[in-house]
């Protein structure tokens, strides 16, 4: 098998990950894979679509990613997991579809408006 290349985006951050025949290490940007994501949930975040088709130890994951925050990283890179392990086998999007791994969410951050604190907060309004 030759190395998979595929991407990932969720909020602003893009993950672009490199997958081949291995034993499952997973490397971050040039860094071991639980130093990257010291916490257990976005460990576990990246981990949902290997181990839901049973993959975890099949596979060397080389992960370039950037933009956004953590959760948003790990995201992006769980997409785009999700989407290579439906190209190594068609039979894992039946697994990975229904619990939502391949659908990119589209939720972004609302800008700042001028005259308002933030998007969607105003000054404090005084009659005096």
């Amino acid at each position: 098998m030759a190395t998979i290349h595929k991407i990932g985006r969720r909020k602003t951050a893009v993950a672009r990950v490199y997958v081949s025949e291995g034993t499952g290490q997973i490397t971050v940007n040039k860094k071991e894979f639980a130093v990257y994501f010291p916490t257990a949930t976005l460990q576990y975040k990246v981990m949902q679509p290997l181990a839901m088709t049973e993959n975890a130890t099949n596979f060397d994951v080389k992960v370039n990613v950037h933009g956004g925050g953590s959760t948003g990283q790990a995201e992006a890179v769980r997409m785009a997991l999700a989407r290579v392990m439906c190209e190594v086998d068609a039979e894992n999007r039946a697994i990975l579809k229904p619990e939502g791994l391949l659908t990119r969410d589209p939720r972004m951050v609302e800008r700042k408006k001028f005259g308002q604190k933030k998007a969607r907060k105003r000054f404090q309004f005084s009659k005096r």
